[in-house]
C-alpha cells in the first residue's frame, strides 16, 4: 500500500519507517526540513518537505503521493529541554488540532481508507484498576496546566474517528522510551533519574504506563495493516441481484442498500472504482447458469472482432 507518514523523521517515525518499507509498504514520509530529506532516503522512504500547519502545503503533499493510508505521528516534544518544554507543548497541541484537520482534509480530498493517528494514555481518569481498555472513562476534570494538552488529544480523537469517510484509528500509546526519546542513555529524564535528580510529586506512589518505541512502531504497522472492518460489495446489475438474485436476501432484511452495491458496468465504464490495490481480497459468488453468461461474452467478442458491432473496450 502506499503509506504517508506525518512526523517521519521523529523518534517514532525513524522506527516506523523502516518497518513499513520491510513490509513491501510504498512510504512517503513527510518532514518540515529539507535538510531531513537524505535522513528519508536512507530510511527506504520518499521525502516529502511541507509545513504541516499550512492547510496548502499539506493538501499538496497528500495529494502528489495519493496514498491508502495516513499515520499521523506529529509532535514538537523532543528536543526543547524541560526549561523549554511549555513552547513544545503548545505547538503539539497545534499539531495535534491544526495538523490534523489538514490531514484529514486532504486525505478526504483523495479518498484516503485508513487514517492512524497518535494519541496517548494521558486521558484516563485518575479511577479504577491500573488497566485500562478503550471503555474507561477519560478524565473530565483533568489538572489546569494539562488541560489545553487533554483538549487536543480530545480533539484529535473526535476529529479522527468521527471521519464517517474513512476508517479511524487513534493509538493510545503510552509514555516512549528507548533510542531517540529523552528515556535513553544521554536523553535528558534518562540523566535526570540516574543522577537522582528528577522531582517526585507528593509520596512518588503514582504510576506511568511506558511502552518502547520500537514496539509502539510494531502497533502502527499492525494498525495500518489491520484488515478492513467491512468490504465492498459489486454486482452484475442492480435491478436484477437485488429482485431475485443474489442480493435478495439482504436487501429483505435491511442489511444491504442502493448506496452499499456498485454495478460492475459502471467499474468497466470508468464511472466508479474497482479495486484499490493489490492487497484487497476478492471473493466471488458466482449464480446461476454460467455458461450461459460465458456464450453471450463470447458471442459479444467475436463480433466485435468481425467488426458488427462497436463496444468500448476496457482493459482490466
Amino acid at each position: 500500500m502506499r503509506v504517508f507518514v506525518a512526523g517521519a523523521t521523529g523518534a517514532i517515525g525513524k522506527q516506523l519507517v523502516p518497518r513499513l518499507v520491510e513490509s513491501g509498504h510504498e512510504v512517503h514520509g513527510m518532514t518540515r526540513r529539507e535538510s531531513k530529506q537524505e535522513m528519508l532516503h536512507e530510511l527506504g522512504a520518499e521525502p516529502v518537505v511541507a509545513d504541516a500547519l499550512d492547510p496548502d502545503q499539506v493538501a499538496e503533499a497528500v495529494g502528489s503521493a495519493r496514498p491508502e493510508v495516513i499515520v499521523h505521528q506529529l509532535t514538537a516534544l523532543g528536543g526543547w529541554g524541560m526549561r523549554d518544554l511549555k513552547r513544545g507543548a503548545a505547538l503539539t497541541n497545534r499539531l495535534r488540532i491544526e495538523a490534523t484537520d489538514h490531514l484529514l482534509s486532504a486525505g478526504q480530498a483523495v479518498g484516503v481508507r485508513r487514517f492512524v493517528a497518535q494519541s496517548n494514555y494521558a486521558l484516563y481518569a485518575r479511577t479504577g484498576g491500573p488497566v485500562k481498555s478503550e471503555e474507561d472513562p477519560l478524565d473530565p476534570a483533568p489538572p489546569g496546566k494539562l488541560r489545553e494538552g487533554f483538549a487536543a488529544m480530545r480533539h484529535l480523537e473526535e476529529a479522527v474517528l468521527g471521519a464517517g469517510w474513512t476508517e479511524g484509528i487513534a493509538l493510545r500509546y503510552g509514555g516512549f522510551y528507548g533510542p531517540g526519546t529523552n528515556l535513553a542513555p544521554g536523553g535528558e529524564l534518562f540523566e535526570m533519574i540516574r543522577k537522582r535528580r528528577f522531582p517526585l510529586i507528593g509520596d512518588g506512589g503514582g504510576v506511568w504506563s511506558f511502552i518502547h518505541i520500537a514496539d509502539a512502531a510494531e502497533a502502527t504497522v499492525a494498525a495500518v495493516e489491520r484488515v478492513l472492518a467491512e468490504g465492498r460489495v459489486f454486482c452484475d446489475e442492480w435491478e436484477q441481484a437485488s429482485h431475485g438474485g443474489e442480493l435478495t436476501g439482504a436487501v429483505a432484511a435491511g442489511v444491504l442498500g442502493r448506496d452499499d452495491v456498485t454495478d460492475l458496468g459502471a467499474v468497466c465504464a470508468g464511472l466508479a472504482e474497482g479495486r484499490r490495490s493489490a492487497e484487497e481480497i476478492t471473493i466471488l459468488d458466482s449464480t446461476g447458469l454460467a455458461i450461459q453468461d460465458l456464450a453471450i461474452a463470447l458471442g459479444a467478442l467475436e463480433a466485435l472482432r468481425a467488426g458488427a458491432v462497436k463496444a468500448q473496450t476496457v482493459s482490466l
